[in-house]
């Protein structure tokens, strides 16, 4: 780590290029939030099937998969603030597609899912760039409390985007998707009028397959970054109940569908208090097992999900599981930076784009194929259940991440 004096919160705040990079945080996670939850509601009130919903995640899913590796040696070569702002555009373009379809009343649902699937490549060039950024914009010693105070950004937009799109998709659905579009045009904007804190190091080597996979290879040899990444990879692969929201809704709780968009801003609430809380107060000790205990009590909330019949006490369940992922959240995004070199960060964070971003489409495939095969409340419980079990082969296999006691300590063993 570096010896300069950690800054506070409100002078991070005061700084114009942390407010843009927020913005521009805000903006897209309100998006993306917005998007996956309308698209699952729509398609869901168009067939009535829970695969739709995986089909929605696999096309999401997919391409950012097969692209962002790629995306993210671009990252490494390319200005990260100019890469994410033609991506966002791009997302905003596709958008207003979607909001096109609605308004022409077609009934095939295909299409829906090509445009899904291109939103998804767009948004797989603009993850990297965009995630490497925060550590060109402030010092090393400033990152834990600027990941918390991003993850608030993008908590908050969890928390108001869901509300607002609810009463805009009452209005007509495609305004639903006509707000995703202006807040990508923002997100672009905003993103790139963001200043460096340290000039970015970009890589010489071409944007290769070969290069590409350099990120893969550092986090294959970094016991830490593999531990990391890993572990939330496995958590919300497997424990991916939101996209089970609208079954949840009609099934569980005979609620009206406008409960499937509370349910997502009860999980950003609850997210974004414990955000803003990280962000004063980051955790200095026990790095590593509060990790490990994050990602179990996301676990056991998720089996008692499977179990409510009252939508207020499920709507605290999803608070308290958000929560619960947002210490994990705040604990890998600050491990990842920091054990990266700079010229590496936006590979190895592409990695961690297809491990953990992507994995939420797949999650939402895994959840609803499996509520396919075995019913609502035992694909629920199955998903609690492995989580516990993943995250208890994690404690026993990888006892560096067990064993971790202080960011600092990541400074110090990062690969050069």
């Amino acid at each position: 780590m570096s010896d300069e004096s950690t800054s506070t919160l409100g002078d991070l705040l005061r700084r114009r290029s942390v407010r843009s990079l927020l913005l521009s945080r805000v903006c897209a996670s309100s998006g993306s939030v917005t998007l996956a939850i309308a698209m699952g509601v729509f398609v869901f009130d168009r067939t009535g099937r829970e695969l739709d919903i995986a089909w929605v995640g696999i096309a999401e899913f997919l391409p950012t998969f097969l692209l962002v590796l790629y995306a993210g040696s671009l990252a490494d070569r390319l200005d990260r603030r100019f890469m994410a702002a033609i991506a966002y555009a791009v997302q905003a373009l596709i958008a207003f597609g979607m909001a096109w379809y609605v308004v022409t009343g077609l009934d095939a649902v295909w299409p829906l899912f090509l445009l899904t699937a291109m939103y998804g490549t767009a948004r797989g060039f603009a993850n990297p760039p965009s995630r490497a950024l925060p550590a060109n914009v402030v010092a090393e010693v400033d990152l834990p409390r600027l990941i918390p105070a991003l993850a608030t950004m993008w908590q908050m937009a969890a928390v108001f985007a869901p509300l607002i799109s609810s009463a805009l998709y009452g209005i007509n659905p495609a305004w639903t998707f006509v707000a995703i579009a202006v807040l990508d045009v923002v997100a672009a904007i905003a993103i790139a009028q963001v200043k460096l804190h340290a000039p970015q190091q970009r890589s010489g080597e071409r944007p290769t397959f070969t290069a590409a996979l350099d990120g893969l290879r550092l986090v294959r040899r970094t016991p830490l970054l593999l531990a990391a990444i890993g572990l939330d990879l496995f958590a919300v692969l497997l424990g991916g109940v939101v996209a089970l929201a609208p079954p949840i809704t009609e099934q569980l709780l005979g609620a009206p569908s406008q409960a499937s968009f509370w349910m997502r801003s009860a999980g950003g609430l609850g997210a974004a208090l414990t955000a803003l809380y990280l962000a004063r107060r980051p955790i200095e000790r026990g790095v590593g097992r509060s990790l490990l205990i994050a990602v179990a009590t996301f676990g056991v909330l998720t089996i008692g999900i499977a179990f409510s019949r009252s939508l207020a006490l499920t709507l605290c369940l999803f608070a308290a599981l958000a929560a619960a992922d947002m210490v994990s959240v705040f604990v890998r995004a600050t491990i990842v930076p920091l054990a990266t070199p700079d010229t590496l960060r936006g590979r190895v964070l592409a990695v961690e784009a297809v491990f953990i971003g992507a994995s939420n489409e797949l999650g939402a495939f895994e959840s609803g194929l499996t509520a396919e095969l075995f019913g609502l409340v035992p694909a629920i419980v199955i998903s609690g259940v492995a989580t516990l079990v993943v995250v208890a082969v994690f404690a026993v296999a990888v006892p560096d991440l067990r064993r971790l006691d202080r960011f600092s300590e990541i400074g110090r063993s990062a690969p050069g």
